[in-house]
């Protein structure tokens, strides 16, 4: 039995540099035979790297500060569990509301990192899971708080696929660990 790598992706990034993104995947093979045991769809390929996009660009237009971009990525409603985080409870609410919340939270002068790798991505049907391992800061540098705070967790995100494309019904958030002064995060100024 030889074990092969397949599924690769290859794109131009312009000026005739070529790169390789998308999903590979270790197949098995007998020997003197070229057909791999499993091969991915080019439907699921396509759904998991934009299963992958829409959770990463969250994080893209959050740290930019795109609320409308932001909001674009989620269903009308999101089930949202940040128990570990902030305690209170898991919770349904309006994509407009979170949005609204980070934009609030993640104000103009409160800088924001956010990190996300490791993707595992199951797709059943018209929905999807993705767990993802996850870093962010949130640093101030001015006023009345000022400082760093970092947290390191695992995310479940959930997504349904909808006539818009997927889009992120449910987020979870597990920390496994974080540091700095926690002021920093959940500091607001007064209006």
């Amino acid at each position: 039995m030889l074990k092969i790598l397949t599924g690769f992706c290859f794109v131009i990034l312009g000026l005739g540099v070529w790169t390789m993104i998308g999903r590979t995947q270790l197949s098995e093979v007998e020997e003197n035979s070229e057909t791999p045991s499993a091969q991915v769809s080019p439907q699921k390929f396509a759904d998991e790297m934009e299963i992958r996009r829409v959770v990463d660009e969250i994080d893209n237009a959050v740290d930019a500060k795109d609320w409308v971009k932001a909001r674009t990525f989620f269903a009308a409603k999101v089930a949202v569990d940040f128990t570990s985080l902030a305690d209170g409870k898991p919770a349904q609410i309006t994509a407009d509301e979170l949005v609204g919340g980070w934009r609030t939270n993640l104000y103009s002068e409160k800088k924001s990192f956010h990190q996300r790798g490791n993707h595992r991505i199951e797709i059943n049907g018209k929905k999807a899971e993705v767990f993802s391992k996850a870093y962010a800061f949130n640093l101030l540098e001015t006023g009345a708080v000022k400082g760093l705070w970092e947290v390191w967790g695992n995310y479940t995100h959930t997504l349904e696929r909808t006539k818009d494309g997927w889009k992120v019904s449910g987020m979870t958030l597990d920390v496994i660990y974080q540091r700095g002064d926690d002021k920093v995060r959940t500091f607001v100024p007064e209006k």
